[in-house]
């Protein structure tokens, strides 16, 4: 007795293996390797980004107590080199910055009183500023150049102009760091003593 083999589709239907075509076949085959390989290489580029990190916090806490600073984990970006500076290795933290949109509308409410209500004192750069600050690209803020506005925080006469002050609150309030982003990169000097980048995409892990 011949046991004829069964293939079954997306549906669960019992395909006869002989209606199988060759090109089927091969891309039963080729994408079974290629998804074996994937998730391979995808579980070792885990693995060496861990150890990417964990070597550079070691780096970094070496570089720390050897000049006599007590710090705790590090949050920030940092970059070392080797001995003859022909490698760089580089911890990049990009921390994403999201505005609550009631408050930023409380902030634009704000702004617009103390533009209109001190039209002839304003400072014209701090007035090009702020509506720059608000326009939008794609419907979304510059979240730098928001930001940008709270540097005039001291430079604004709080007594004098209330409502600009009431705006730079809001801003604030509305402040949401939702996640922060890390990316490692590597790269070694070439002839021209230039650094070129080690092509490593770990940005999706």
């Amino acid at each position: 007795m011949i046991i004829m083999k069964i293939w079954k589709d997306e549906n669960g239907v019992a395909i006869p293996a002989n209606r199988i075509t060759a090109s089927e076949k091969l891309r039963e085959k080729a994408s079974e390797k290629l998804l074996a390989k994937s998730v391979k290489l995808s579980e070792q580029l885990q693995a060496f980004k861990d150890e990417f990190a964990a070597l550079s916090d070691e780096v970094y806490k070496a570089v720390m107590a050897e000049n006599g600073v007590n710090i705790g984990d590090r949050k920030g970006n940092f970059t070392f080199y080797n001995f003859d500076r022909s490698i760089r290795i580089e911890t990049d933290v990009n921390e994403r910055i999201v505005f609550d949109d009631a408050l930023i509308e409380v902030a634009k409410q704000h702004f617009n009183s103390f533009l209109t209500n001190g039209t002839n004192s304003v400072d014209a750069m701090i007035r090009e500023m702020i509506n720059d600050a608000f326009s939008t690209s794609r419907g979304r803020l510059d979240a730098k150049k928001v930001m940008g506005l709270l540097k005039y925080k001291g430079r604004v006469r709080e007594d004098k102009y209330p409502e600009f002050h009431k705006a730079l609150k809001a801003i604030e309030d509305s402040i949401r760091r939702p996640e922060s982003k890390v990316y490692y990169r590597v790269s070694r000097r070439n002839k021209a003593g230039e650094y070129e980048p080690i092509n490593l995409n770990f940005s999706a892990l």
